[in-house]
């Protein structure tokens, strides 16, 4: 099979894109049925309508307990002219569900019976014709219609079936899905060790990623085992999956642009490319054709692009074959907590954050890259802004789609500001106190905090900014930035600071000065954290100009993503956390102890989320688990400053 270079030629739009899908697999018809046992029906859709063999209740049955009578026989009675009955003559006595007794139409509640004797008993006011009982058919009426073809099994329609007659339905086979995941340097995860884990090897995660996904949507999947990057052995796999009867064919990894992308290739020459590229992020790389009738997609590798690609492409076409609406996210009204700037004629999927503060939903963008999973994993909803936009302006309102519950959302506390290790900590621990309570931390530095706070647009900021006069920290910056704003300032930790280097110490790095050295490469924290501001502060006091560091201007959002930087290779020293050194088993040369605090403003201090964090932080147990990571003294922890 020959091969070579893909181009993107001529993307199409998400709209575009979606029309194709439309019109060339309209085709592929709702699947016939198969008999299934009501219990095992759940979440399956019936290929054919449902009628019932029998009433509910199939007798007249007793709604109370007391006596069955005939409502004729006691009409007048009241409490000034009582009325006698005779037991099990004119009167029987019956318990909630009971058939009722032939000749007898209404149940008198017992609370209204007086025992005269064990004969005889009084009423004092009358029933009327079927009062208290559950008539035949009063629920369901033999030979109705319960349930309409393509309708949804819940578990509440199994009651309904059952009632009815009913044990054995006929459903709509599931979409079979044949994943094929692809790639030379792809490893199984449940084959290789970790300790055998190599540069250069990528754990092969996306094909169970999307065989949930499948099963969320009502499919079945089968994962095959993963192939090279072999356009010969890609095209045998697709080959067999359609003489195999799945319904559909997804390669996985591939589909981009790449020497060694083969999807475009071996969908080319097995049948017909539809789209190859469409003009969304993530996402992009999706390619789709098809093959003998069948639809085959090229998945793109990253993992957010294949899961959207997979929500916008391949869903839509197994709730087709299930005779099932598109299914749609709630829409939400969300004010972003900054500008956000996107690309012209691109539809970007954005993650973000979400959380109530005051009044309004407030939206916090999550890193952007396709390849990190974590980012939707983290995420509360998608803001998607259209391929005609150039990005969300300052305080104007979006649309999100919810991936979390409303409620969720709504008790969701939003700290904005520096990042710490310990955030971590005191999210677990505030779930494991209290479920129904979230934590949203948002990595913008110390300064971004203040200005976050300003914008009223989080619950409270973490924040360690040196006072390069006095020595203090945070009180001078809340002054300064947060004019007429009521804040009060809690303590969380207080932690070490210092430089990161590999183990070893290899480049004998001691202190702040070496930085300027020739064979050292940095990296930075970004602009306005209250790391950056103690670096700055301490090469002015060395009088060393920042031109001079090699790496300066290469920064990163956490003390983590600093010691991931120096574990790769990517830079022989950062500024960070001894616990973001320890945790990756990096040396760590200490510089300054320094006072980590939580800002919090007036208008939410008494607010019970925040009372709560703050028992949370006050506990022994997350005192010792902060400790265990290493550089924390929590001596202050929960103190009002």
């Amino acid at each position: 099979m020959r091969t070579k270079r893909n181009v993107y030629l001529k993307m199409k739009t998400l709209q575009e894109a979606r029309k194709i899908l439309s019109d060339r697999f309209d085709h592929l018809g709702m699947l016939s049925g198969e008999p299934v046992a009501v219990p095992d029906a759940v979440g399956r859709v019936l290929a054919e309508p449902v009628f019932a063999k029998l009433s509910s209740p199939n007798f007249h049955a007793a709604a109370m307990d007391g006596i069955a009578v005939k409502a004729e026989n006691t009409f007048g009675a009241s409490e000034t002219s009582p009325k006698t009955l005779t037991k099990d003559k004119d009167a029987f006595f019956v318990n909630t569900g009971h058939v009722l007794p032939e000749g007898t139409n209404a149940v008198i509640m017992i609370e209204k019976v007086n025992m005269l004797d064990d004969r005889q008993l009084e009423i004092e006011s009358p029933a009327f014709p079927w009062q208290h009982v559950r008539k035949l058919g009063e629920d369901i009426v033999a030979t109705e219609l319960l349930f309409s073809q393509n309708h949804l099994i819940t578990p509440y329609c199994v009651g309904a079936l059952l009632s009815g007659g009913v044990f054995e339905v006929n459903v709509r086979k599931k979409p079979a899905v044949l994943i094929i995941p692809t790639g030379s340097e792809l490893v199984d995860w449940r084959k290789t060790g970790l300790r055998d884990f190599k540069p250069g090897q990528v754990l092969e995660t996306n094909s169970f990623v999307l065989g949930k996904l499948v099963e969320a949507s009502g499919g079945r999947y089968e994962r095959s085992e993963m192939v090279v990057d072999d356009p010969d052995k890609i095209a045998d796999m697709v080959d067999g999956a359609i003489n195999d009867g799945f319904h559909v064919v997804l390669t996985v990894g591939g589909s981009s642009a790449g020497s060694e992308d083969y999807a475009k290739t071996v969908i080319s020459e097995m049948g017909e490319v539809l789209v190859h590229g469409v003009t969304i992020m993530p996402g992009k790389p999706l390619l789709m054709g098809i093959v003998r009738q069948k639809p085959v997609f090229g998945i793109p590798g990253y993992p957010v692009s294949a899961i959207i690609a997979f929500e916008q492409f391949v869903r839509p076409l197994i709730c087709q074959m299930l005779g099932q609406p598109e299914p749609k996210r709630p829409l939400i009204e969300v004010h972003p907590t900054k500008k956000i700037a996107s690309k012209l004629g691109v539809e970007e999927f954005l993650r973000v954050k979400l959380g109530r503060v005051e009044n309004r939903i407030v939206a916090t963008p999550l890193p952007r890259a396709a390849g990190m999973i974590t980012s939707i994993t983290e995420a509360d909803g998608i803001i998607r802004v259209p391929n005609y936009s150039e990005g969300i302006k300052d305080n104007e309102p979006a649309q999100a789609e919810l991936l979390k519950p409303l409620s969720l959302i709504e008790n969701t506390i939003v700290i904005v500001g520096s990042h710490d290790n310990c955030l971590d900590v005191l999210a677990d621990q505030l779930k494991a106190r209290y479920s129904h309570i979230s934590l949203s931390s948002s990595h913008v530095g110390s300064m971004g905090g203040l200005m976050a706070i300003k914008r009223g647009v989080c619950h409270l900021a973490g924040s360690h900014l040196l006072d390069t006069v006095d020595g203090s920290y945070n009180k001078s910056y809340i002054k300064r930035y947060l004019p007429g704003v009521s804040v009060k300032l809690v303590n969380l930790v207080m932690r070490d600071q210092g430089l990161i280097v590999l183990s070893g110490n290899p480049k004998n790095i001691k202190g702040i000065e070496d930085l300027a050295r020739d064979d050292i490469t940095f990296i930075n924290r970004q602009g306005g954290s209250g790391t950056r501001i103690l670096l700055d502060y301490r090469l002015k006091q060395l009088d060393i100009d920042p031109a001079q560091i090699k790496g300066y201007d290469v920064d990163e959002f956490t003390h983590m993503s600093v010691a991931a930087g120096i574990l790769s290779g990517r830079a022989d020293v950062g500024l960070g956390i001894y616990a973001a050194a320890k945790a990756l088993g990096l040396d760590f040369v200490p510089v300054v102890t320094e006072q980590y605090d939580l800002i919090i403003p007036e208008t939410h201090f008494e607010s019970e989320n925040i009372q709560i964090l703050l028992d949370t932080i006050r506990t022994p147990e997350f005192k010792k688990q902060v400790e265990s990571l290493g550089g924390y003294s929590t001596q202050k922890t929960g103190e009002i400053i």
